[in-house]
């Protein structure tokens, strides 16, 4: 199955167009941002300032959540009071559980967002075993109650999106699927073939989760099957010369197969400061590198106008022109499962009393200059130091284009530990993706964020502080340790984690260097935070936690800052925030203990995906979920040492 056009060049997936109001998806448009207003949907004059407030920072699309059928109806006065100031940016309605609630709001906005995992079916964690008879009678069920809003949407020339999260796939697609990225798609085609059943095509399809590796495997999937979809007949089979191979001839012609649709791009739940920017520039990043996706939502733990620098930061890697393919010339495949996780299979070598390759940690690399400026501190920095010094560790520069110098790495009996040039004319994903497909497997990769040629290699003038810190528009200090409207740290941070954190979820790389920022202690703190955004090495507490909108039923911010702030030493924990049921329990995906909110002021706390306790005071639930975490054995008092994480020693 093909995903893309090429791995090694870039073209951008052709579509079909949806329009949302005024707004085109996909198609010859631009790519789209978007974002999502965090009050209360019942007060109109609030939503109708953070929507304009949003639409002036250069947010294209606004969603707003209708979590009642009063809610929905709401949406009419905030609508027409933003018409009425002169505000003309589309508005989706963001619809979860309620059918009801989407007929009602279909008839205010320019579009609707459904979850396939809770639109018609329940998620009760149950175990059941589903007959072809009673699975076939389910969907029957689903097409019932999905079919009166498609039939009005059409009538009324609204937009759909059908948007599947991994952590609220229903009980029907978990047993059948299991929690995969397959059963993400599964439970979107579903949905799309009732759609297409009513020759309506107004929809676009996203495939969010906080896992960074499960959303790119899982967005690849949908593509290559859209793909295959659009090769077979209306019986089905497939139609002559249409094996799925030749999917990428056809992507420059959207109009040769009908499943090209538009694709919303997203990390849900990715947190706030510098981990969730990483996050979120490993998943939707990536994914824009290889032509993919035509409108995007960076999900914030922030006010919502924090969204936006960073979706348009990286909207402009994928607003780019085609390459021609010349620099990179096109080899037998790849070397990666584009739809399924597995690290490359090096052999495990030594530097600088160092393991790594094989099973060993992915290390972190410096040059002798960076370990210079630390070197005084390096008791102090406990384990994030760095590990290994570029200049001692007898690394091998490779062109991938040059078949000889190839050859000879691949001669070496002994693993060599091999990286790009500087001087490579190359985009560093395709770099490396082709060193990856030519290299011998046993030879371990060491990764980089920019080569010579690449922009990101900039002196940081006005970033050469180590650490930085800011506060959101409601006060509270969000610790990413950077200024959030510091534009040339933003872009090296997005750069390294699209390209660093993209190759780590591929499975390539058993080492990184950062290069592109020249502040010792904020290119340390960024190469351990990449590596732990991408799930490749876990170091620190891991928080899962939503955007604010109009459900949640406590402050976000202010509270995961409390919670971080008695929290961050766990090593190895994964904490979950999540402002109410929609995106609990399910949306939790793998985390240790989950804090949800339950009601008005009342939290229940969760273990994995288990409600254990209900109800708290929220004045308690902090103080609760350290118990909690006591309880099973995951508690350890914070360390009383000079240093600390990597986003908060003072490097």
């Amino acid at each position: 199955m093909e995903y893309c056009h090429s791995s090694y060049s870039y073209q951008r997936r052709a579509t079909r167009e949806v329009m949302v109001g005024r707004v085109g998806i996909g198609g010859t448009h631009p790519i789209r941002v978007q974002s999502m207003i965090t009050c209360d949907t019942m007060d109109t004059e609030a939503s109708i300032a953070q929507t304009i407030e949003l639409a002036e920072a250069g947010c294209e699309i606004v969603r707003i959540t209708a979590p009642t059928v009063k809610d929905a109806a709401n949406l009419r006065e905030i609508v027409k009071g933003l018409r009425e100031r002169g505000c003309d940016v589309p508005i989706v309605a963001d619809i979860h559980f309620k059918p009801e609630a989407a007929m009602e709001a279909a008839k205010w906005v320019e579009k609707v967002r459904i979850n396939p995992g809770n639109y018609a079916d329940s998620k009760k964690f149950k175990i059941l075993e589903y007959t072809d008879e009673q699975y076939a009678a389910e969907l029957e069920r689903i097409r019932e109650r999905f079919t009166p809003l498609v039939k009005l949407c059409k009538e009324l020339g609204r937009a759909i999106r059908i948007g599947t999260n991994h952590g609220s796939l229903s009980d029907r697609i978990m047993n059948r699927y299991g929690d995969t990225p397959l059963g993400m798609v599964e439970s979107a085609l579903e949905f799309a073939r009732i759609a297409r059943d009513l020759d309506y095509h107004a929809f676009v399809f996203s495939m969010k989760s906080s896992n960074p590796k499960v959303m790119i495997n899982a967005y690849r999937l949908l593509v290559a099957r859209l793909g295959e979809e659009g090769m077979k007949d209306e019986g089905g089979r497939m139609k002559e010369n249409g094996d799925p191979a030749t999917y990428s001839s056809l992507i420059p012609n959207p109009s040769s197969f009908s499943w090209s649709y538009p694709i919303h791009l997203g990390v849900t739940e990715a947190g706030e400061g510098e981990d969730a920017r990483i996050k979120s520039a490993i998943g939707i990043g990536s994914l824009l590198h290889d032509g993919i996706g035509d409108t995007i939502r960076v999900s914030l733990t922030e006010d919502s106008i924090h969204e936006i620098p960073v979706a348009r930061a990286l909207v402009e890697t994928g607003n780019r022109k085609p390459e021609t393919g010349k620099r990179a010339e096109r080899c037998g495949g790849i070397s990666f499962d584009p739809f399924s996780y597995q690290r490359r299979g090096s052999k495990t070598i030594e530097r600088n009393g160092v393991k790594l390759g094989g099973e060993e940690l992915i290390r972190v690399v410096v040059r002798q200059t960076t370990f210079d400026k630390v070197a005084h501190k390096i008791d102090r920095l406990g384990d994030y130091k760095p590990e290994i010094v570029y200049e001692k560790a007898r690394v091998r520069e490779v062109d991938p284009r040059d078949n000889e110098a190839v050859r000879q790495v691949n001669a070496e009996v002994e693993p060599q530990l091999v990286t790009i040039r500087e001087d490579v004319d190359l985009p560093v994903i395709v770099a490396f993706r082709l060193l990856a497909s030519k290299v011998a497997a046993r030879h371990p990769i060491l990764l980089k964020d920019s080569l010579g040629n690449d922009e990101a290699r900039m002196t940081n003038d006005e970033g050469s502080s180590n650490d930085r810190t800011t506060k959101s528009d409601s006060g509270f200090v969000i610790p990413s340790t950077f200024d959030l409207r510091h534009s040339s740290f933003l872009h090296v941070l997005l750069n390294a984690g699209t390209n660093i954190g993209s190759l780590l979820c591929d499975g390539i790389g058993d080492a990184i260097l950062i290069q592109g920022e020249e502040a010792p202690g904020q290119a340390l703190r960024l190469s351990y935070n990449i590596l732990q955004a991408a799930g490749s090495r876990i170091f620190k507490t891991d928080y899962v936690a939503c955007p604010s909108c109009g459900r949640t039923l406590f402050n976000l911010q202010t509270t995961t800052a409390r919670i971080k702030e008695k929290t961050l030493h766990l090593k190895g924990v994964k904490i979950a925030i999540m402002g109410c049921i929609v995106n609990g329990p399910g949306e939790m995906a793998d985390a240790d203990f989950g804090y949800v909110g339950g009601a008005p002021g009342k939290v229940n706390l969760y273990v994995g995906k288990t409600a254990v306790k209900f109800n708290i005071p929220e004045a308690e639930a902090v103080d609760r979920l350290q118990d909690l975490i006591r309880e099973h054995g995951k508690w350890v008092e914070p360390a009383e040492t000079i240093g600390g994480g990597a986003e908060t020693a003072s490097l």
